[in-house]
């Protein structure tokens, strides 16, 4: 069920992502209205207008794959137009050797968050720093 879940962004042509050496960082930021029903029940997020939500993968280079899913320190931030910083809480989710990382946040119609992820793999002792912009609908 994961697997749809990780599927949604890239759907909505929301999902991005950055490579540094081995590692590829995938990251989304969309409205949680956009997850189905049951996929939002089964891993507790509330789905309406004025949530978001930021989902993180990331994958190590593997030859033949198109990667292997390891586990990270993800930490999240997003700055507001008006220069407000929101920390976002991020949690781990686990699904037959898929590993992500969500963090659900409010959001105001037609805002705009710049978003900052600092993700160190497990075993890394650098952090690497993603950086985006996304604009929200909350109406």
């Amino acid at each position: 069920m994961l697997a749809l879940f990780a599927v949604l962004p890239a759907a909505a042509g929301a999902e991005q992502s950055v490579t540094f050496g081995d590692y590829t960082i995938h990251y989304s930021a969309f409205s949680t209205e956009l997850l189905q029903p049951e996929i939002a029940k089964t891993y507790q997020i509330t789905r309406s207008r004025g949530r978001a939500l930021l989902n993180v993968s990331v994958l190590k280079k593997l030859m033949g794959t198109t990667g292997k899913p390891v586990r990270a320190a993800v930490k999240a931030t997003a700055t507001t137009l008006s220069a407000q910083l929101r920390t976002i809480e991020m949690r781990e989710l686990n699904d037959n050797g898929a590993v992500y990382y969500v963090g659900e946040f409010p959001v105001s119609d037609e805002e705009t968050l710049k978003f900052r992820l600092d993700v160190t793999p497990e075993g890394g002792s650098e952090a690497y720093i993603a950086t985006f912009d996304q604009q929200f609908f909350a109406e």
